[in-house]
């Protein structure tokens, strides 16, 4: 099995820093940057917007997957497009017409994804599903940095996995919120594609080394598992 895409997310990161918290991703080998932004409506906290997006853009070529933890995020879909993110995830509680807004990123040439909180079904966006890039399960309430696992979450992971092979499609599945080594080998049975980490990657001090950890307790967790 291939492994997974690891995404660290700077929500975690020092802000005063955050030239240096995008250079340690990229120097992990982590191809992946996640953004997540929050406007204290739709979760408690508010953290940035399309300019900080915007910025970064302009230093790296890491892949950047926009999370938009907003209300009514077809409010503000075009300016995060412009702000040159690779992929735009919302989600599905947040946006009543969740299919135009699909439409309506994936026409600007961007990757659309849609998040879905614990207490929603995976049931509530099957039919939205032949049409995403990406599925992203919250293992966690979201609004927080650092909280821990809730396991009960991994059964939305082999839900869509058997949905995606049934049905032929695409769509990868990612994960969000506390992942780390002592719960990464619990998370490997149920093979999520992209791994969403904040605390846990900014936290410790070798991440290079951190990340060739999870990998390696993921290798040994499924081949255990075969």
């Amino acid at each position: 099995m291939k492994e997974p895409i690891i995404a660290p997310s700077i929500l975690s990161a020092d802000f005063y820093d955050i030239r240096a918290a995008i250079q340690d991703i990229a120097s992990s080998g982590c191809p992946w940057l996640h953004l997540d932004v929050m406007d204290g409506r739709f979760v408690p906290q508010i953290t940035y917007g399309n300019k900080m997006i915007a910025d970064i853009r302009r230093h790296t070529n890491l892949f950047m997957d926009a999370h938009l933890m907003i209300a009514e995020p077809e409010r503000h879909v075009h300016s995060f497009i412009e702000s040159g993110a690779d992929a735009i995830t919302f989600h599905a509680e947040a946006c009543i017409h969740s299919h135009r807004l699909i439409q309506t990123i994936q026409r600007a040439g961007v990757k659309a994804g849609i998040s879905i909180v614990p207490s929603t079904p995976v049931g509530s966006i099957v039919p939205l599903l032949e049409s995403l890039d990406q599925v992203l399960v919250m293992t966690v309430n979201p609004g927080y940095g650092g909280q821990k696992l809730l396991p009960f979450c991994l059964a939305k992971v082999d839900e869509l996995r058997e949905i995606r092979e049934k049905n032929g499609l695409n769509f990868l599945i990612a994960i969000d919120g506390g992942i780390n080594l002592t719960t990464i080998q619990q998370i490997a049975l149920h093979r999520p594609d992209v791994l969403i980490m904040g605390s846990a990657f900014f936290n410790v001090q070798d991440k290079q080394v951190f990340v060739s950890d999870i990998l390696n307790v993921w290798g040994h967790a499924v081949e255990n598992f075969r």
